[in-house]
């Protein structure tokens, strides 16, 4: 299997192999497994994944990364945005140097509740949304000093989760949106629709495919987030109930030139067969090369 080269650019990210911040997710493969896997699907690039799991040494990122004919598309931040501002713009500081001087030239920033995990999400004042806003912004300036662009990621667990809290942020902020299909339908955004809404916005792409009645039940609180995904919430492309195709083929008729980034957050058990997330991404890659292949000419 090998990734479709012809018009659009593919990348991946560690969490697609179950690799993730949060305590108690599951089973962590080894970087040599995963980057290795990567290579082998015909995959170009990924994203740095969470703190920790890379080397946050540059000479030695890049030379990990080089071995395996990986590239550095650039990573997450999920900092807190609406609070202890100093703070959030250190990190800021610390990740934007590391992404840009490992070859990456995004930043994917998150408004992170400060809470562990993805389920608890205090409400918050209109003081503290306009700190956000305010923050978000000095963080684009800081990743801009070194040459990288800034997205916000509206994402299950923070606070630009829901759909009246994407169109808030549109409307507060002109920070281009990193659209994940999956965190923006389980948030009840349809992605397609808010593409086509604001295609002027879409500054990056996460795929995922996602099981409509496991998104309900996070969606009304019924089922953790984590415990959804470990019951198989995320499934290849074209295994669930976003129109990846009419996503693809939107956002490419648009004009977006950025990354398509196979991010399919997965949760590992100890029974997991450690080859599951091999084969979901080289499903998902089948399905996109797919509707690569039925795209239109480009004029």
């Amino acid at each position: 299997m090998t990734v479709p080269t012809s018009r659009i650019r593919i990348a991946a990210a560690p969490i697609s192999w179950g690799v993730c911040e949060v305590p108690g997710w599951g089973r962590v493969l080894d970087a040599g497994t995963v980057l290795g896997e990567m290579a082998e699907l015909g995959v170009r690039a990924t994203e740095l994944g969470p703190p920790g799991y890379l080397p946050r040494e540059p000479a030695a990122l890049r030379e990990l990364l080089g071995g395996y004919g990986l590239g550095l598309v650039g990573g997450f931040l999920a900092v807190v945005l609406h609070e202890n501002q100093e703070a959030a713009l250190t990190e800021a500081e610390e990740s934007a140097a590391l992404f840009a001087a490992c070859g990456g030239d995004l930043l994917v920033l998150a408004a992170a509740t400060g809470l562990d995990g993805y389920d608890d999400r205090p409400k918050l004042s209109d003081a503290e949304w306009a700190t956000l806003i305010e923050t978000s912004g000095r963080i684009r300036e800081i990743a801009a000093r070194h040459g990288l662009r800034t997205v916000l990621h509206p994402h299950v667990g923070t606070h630009a989760e829901t759909e009246e809290e994407v169109e808030r942020f549109l409307a507060d902020s002109d920070l281009p949106l990193c659209l994940d299909t999956g965190h923006l339908l389980i948030g009840g955004t349809d992605p397609v629709a808010l593409a086509k809404r604001y295609p002027e916005r879409i500054g990056h792409l996460h795929l995922k495919d996602v099981r409509g009645e496991l998104a309900d039940e996070v969606r009304a609180g019924r089922l953790p987030y984590a415990e959804a995904v470990g019951e198989g919430l995320y499934v290849p492309l074209g295994d669930g109930d976003v129109d990846i195709e009419a996503m693809v083929r939107f956002v490419h008729e648009a004009g977006y030139d950025g990354w398509y980034v196979l991010e399919q957050d997965t949760a590992l058990g100890e029974r997991s067969p450690e080859d599951l997330p091999k084969r979901d991404v080289a499903r998902s890659l089948a399905h996109l090369d797919g509707i690569v292949s039925r795209l239109p000419a480009a004029r």
